[in-house]
């Protein structure tokens, strides 16, 4: 026998967390995606909220790092640097420190201030003025409830994700959505905070890589999309906060998705909570692991296992780290190129509104999106041809979280994984925004709608893996 026990990572920490209402005016300006035709919500199908985790060590005067996650889809980096400014003003943390991520639904408001003049847009400022302070009042909660916890970390399985980069063969495009041919990565990581005091469960956490995109272009409601459905399926069997995280989704998406009834999203999400449902009963219970106790004879010779005391050692250190990667950008087209490109299909879409021709409009319209993205995606582009790409990674004694910007494709987490294969690490990504998708080095050049959307050069992804890889192997977290 090679062991009699069978240890779960863990560490012991302290921890709060609080909730904060942040669902918009239920006639927000809502187009998020290019094939849509209405611009303002229709109404409400679940609400917004944020989420604000606070970790220490366990010792009183340990340093503080906090999670905020939203019930958003995106910032560009005009409105993040707004609200991060005003976030390190009003905690008094910054780097890895204080990370502000998004469950990355495409349902809820669109943020761009340059959209203020759209239907629906005139609530953008006023809603960026006033999430700041609702994250500060949840920020105060989470810290004045820190409550000395056992974190435990445990692994699930969940189909709901598929790989979205399908070859449409007769046509000879790419496509994104579902492609049954290609793998998907399954893995659902969880944390339970349970009090060391009484065992009262605080929080949970779940980390699933899948792009919120059950809810498309037909659906005129604000939603979390299935995050909120899977939220509700653990928060009703465990009486405590869940707190999603998504993981490097660059090439996921539902397996069934960009549809415009909501109770898809519901289904979707009620899936995934039973994923993390499963591998979170499947934990032992605070404090304890199971230990071989002996023989018993029966009609067999049985080997009893039991639980007892956890044996872990070591698993109080809490730690944040920053690293700062010097990254290349790719070629991107220039402003006069972008502005040419929209000012054609903004003609082409007065043309088809004129002709009474409904799929030109929808087609003309997501062209003129796609410029307007791409006109925001290149703004402040520094000459040099270089940027800085922060990573922070989060040690909790023999697990790790790795928050990244950006989409990565799931190679980045499972490049991670395969270094640290004993360790629980949960890679979180679109943390502080930070430059769309980031393509393994051989998908660029196949005509990838993610490629398309790319600003960093090939070869970026391996490099922040290896360098996450290479990090975390350095604080010996077995």
């Amino acid at each position: 026998m090679e062991r009699t026990n069978l240890p779960v990572p863990r560490t012991r920490c302290r921890l709060g967390v609080a909730r904060a209402d942040i669902t918009p005016p239920p006639d927000a300006y809502h187009r998020n995606w290019g094939a849509a035709l209405h611009d303002r919500a229709a109404g409400i199908h679940r609400p917004l909220t944020a989420s604000v985790v606070a970790l220490a060590p366990p010792e009183a005067d340990g340093p503080l790092s906090v999670l905020v996650a939203l019930d958003l889809g995106w910032m560009r980096q005009e409105e993040m640097a707004h609200l991060l400014e005003a976030l390190r003003r009003g905690t008094g943390l910054a780097g890895s420190d204080l990370i502000v991520t998004f469950s990355h639904t495409h349902a809820a408001i669109n943020l761009d201030r340059e959209r203020a003049g759209e239907p629906g847009g005139e609530h953008i400022e006023p809603y960026l003025e006033a999430l700041p302070q609702r994250l500060l009042a949840a920020f105060e909660e989470a810290r004045a409830g820190l409550t000395p916890a056992e974190l435990t970390f445990g692994h699930g399985r969940c189909d709901l994700a598929m790989n979205r980069d399908c070859r449409d063969e007769d046509r000879g495009i790419f496509v994104c959505g579902p492609n049954p041919g290609a793998p998907a990565d399954d893995l659902v990581t969880v944390g339970r905070a349970a009090a060391l005091d009484d065992g009262r469960l605080l929080c949970t956490l779940v980390n699933y890589a899948c792009h919120a995109t059950t809810l498309a272009w037909e659906n005129q409601l604000i939603s979390p999309d299935y995050v909120g459905a899977m939220r509700e399926v653990v928060e009703q069997a465990t009486s405590a906060p869940c707190v999603f995280l998504q993981g490097a989704a660059g090439e996921l998406g539902p397996r069934y998705g960009f549809v415009g009834e909501t109770e898809v999203a519901d289904a979707n999400g009620r899936q995934l909570g039973y994923a993390a449902l499963s591998a979170l009963t499947a934990l032992p219970p605070p404090g304890r692991e199971l230990q071989y106790r002996g023989p018993v004879v029966s009609g067999a010779t049985l080997g009893v296992w039991r639980y007892g005391e956890a044996t872990d050692a070591e698993i109080d250190t809490v730690r944040t780290r920053e690293l700062v990667l010097d990254l290349a950008l790719r070629d991107m087209p220039t402003a006069a190129e972008l502005e040419e490109r929209l000012s054609l299909w903004a003609r082409r879409e007065d043309e088809a509104r004129a002709a009474g021709d409904e799929v030109g409009v929808r087609d003309a319209r997501a062209q003129v999106e796609r410029a307007r993205r791409a006109m925001r995606r290149t703004q402040g582009l520094p000459d040099s041809g270089r940027v800085s790409y922060e990573v922070g990674l989060w040690q909790l004694g023999q697990a790790a979280i790795a928050l990244v910007g950006g989409e990565p494709y799931s190679l980045l987490q499972r490049r991670v994984r395969d270094r640290l294969t004993d360790t629980p690490v949960m890679v979180v990504e679109l943390c502080n925004y930070a430059y769309s998708y980031i393509l393994p080095e051989d998908e660029y050049g196949k005509g990838l709608y993610q490629d398309d959307c790319s600003i960093l050069a090939p070869g970026s992804l391996e490099q922040i893996a290896d360098r996450i890889g290479d990090a975390l192997e350095e604080w010996d977290l077995h």
